[in-house]
């Protein structure tokens, strides 16, 4: 069943949409099911307002037509609500092609925090985008929760998993910082909340990796810290299995993937109680929630770490891929369509 997924994210950004696609396509392709991606790739593009190390493309809609025909899917999924999701999503409607989408990002609460737009305004925006799927996927039960209350429809599950491969506790890196460490890591912007950890009484280091608008402004602001830029592939493993405690500090991330990183890795983690931590750390003996995000740190101090190994050991991507592979099957097949032409010369669908 040939799949193609549409993307505004793509290499060489380093984040959580990208990964996850990355690690999907692979697991698929080992289930024997082939994925095709409509990236920005070839496209004219832009600085993200507010966000100038980051571009967003400018798609035409021939050349969106041109790549969706060439590659003929039996199903499509739109994975962002960028440029590309929404002429993606307009080249369906125009020729009744049904898709689905999944919600992995919530723009409304980025958006707001970067300009002050309301975040009703937004989600106004996501549920009409989201309104025309088949089916929209989430990561976690309590995001499926709040969608349903916010007017969202069609939602189904696809969770994520970890390569517990690369991401693994042997060989961290050597950092030569007073333990206790306590490590973040991801892009280095306000949405991320990095202030909350930054800014807490703990013993020991505090460590950044990764790069992001936010970073020369939180380097003055706390000259303590060590902030390693941006890390990738078993360099980025690596840093992860040397601190003592990964402390996730978002408060808008719809699942964070890099939770999982941490755990394979050995590393326990300490949250805010919001979605994403109160889905995968719970009361799970792998990490501390707490509104205290101090009192969490320290708890996760307390954590065993092969209990973080063995509870990512259990979340494999082949998994999270054949769950995304079941949602696209589980449709009827009327609505499972790919575009041929009739007779007259205009678009059509067959089953």
């Amino acid at each position: 069943m040939p799949i193609l997924i549409a993307t505004d994210a793509w290499h060489p950004q380093v984040n959580g949409v990208v990964r996850t696609l990355t690690s999907l396509a692979t697991s698929a392709s080992g289930l024997g099911e082939e994925m095709e991606f409509l990236t920005p790739e070839g496209f004219p593009s832009m600085p993200v307002p507010t966000y100038p190390g980051l571009r967003v493309a400018l798609p035409n809609r021939y050349e969106i037509a041109r790549r969706i025909e060439t590659a003929s899917p039996d199903a499509i999924h739109i994975a962002t609500e960028g440029p590309i999701g929404w002429a993606v999503r307009a080249y369906c409607r125009r020729h009744r092609l049904a898709f689905t989408t999944s919600y992995t990002t919530r723009f409304p609460e980025y958006v707001s925090v970067r300009t002050g737009i309301p975040e009703s305004f937004g989600y106004a925006v996501m549920r009409k985008f989201h309104s025309a799927s088949s089916m929209v996927m989430v990561a976690t039960d309590s995001l499926r929760r709040e969608l349903t209350e916010r007017g969202f429809r069609r939602l189904g599950y696809w969770t994520r998993g970890v390569n517990t491969e690369l991401f693994r506790p042997d060989e961290p890196a050597k950092l030569d910082f007073p333990r206790p460490i306590f490590m973040t890591m991801g892009r280095v912007a306000v949405e991320k909340n990095l202030e909350a950890f930054l800014s807490l009484d703990l013993p020991g280091s505090k460590v950044v990796v990764g790069d992001g608008p936010q970073k020369a402004e939180l380097q003055r602001k706390f000259p303590d810290i060590h902030f390693l830029g941006e890390k990738k592939g078993r360099d980025l493993s690596s840093h992860l299995a040397a601190a003592d405690v990964f402390v996730f500090p978002s408060l808008t991330d719809t699942f964070g993937v890099v939770q999982l990183e941490a755990l394979a890795c050995g590393t326990p983690v300490a949250a805010f109680p919001v979605t994403g931590p109160l889905d995968v750390i719970a009361d799970r003996p792998i990490g501390a929630i707490d509104r205290d995000l101090r009192a969490a740190c320290l708890r996760a101090l307390q954590m065993s770490r092969q209990n973080c190994r063995n509870f990512a050991l259990e979340r494999s991507w082949e998994n999270s891929a054949r769950q995304f592979l079941g949602n696209l099957t589980a449709l009827q097949p009327s609505r499972s369509l790919r575009p041929v032409r009739s007779v007259a010369g205009r678009s059509a669908v067959q089953g």
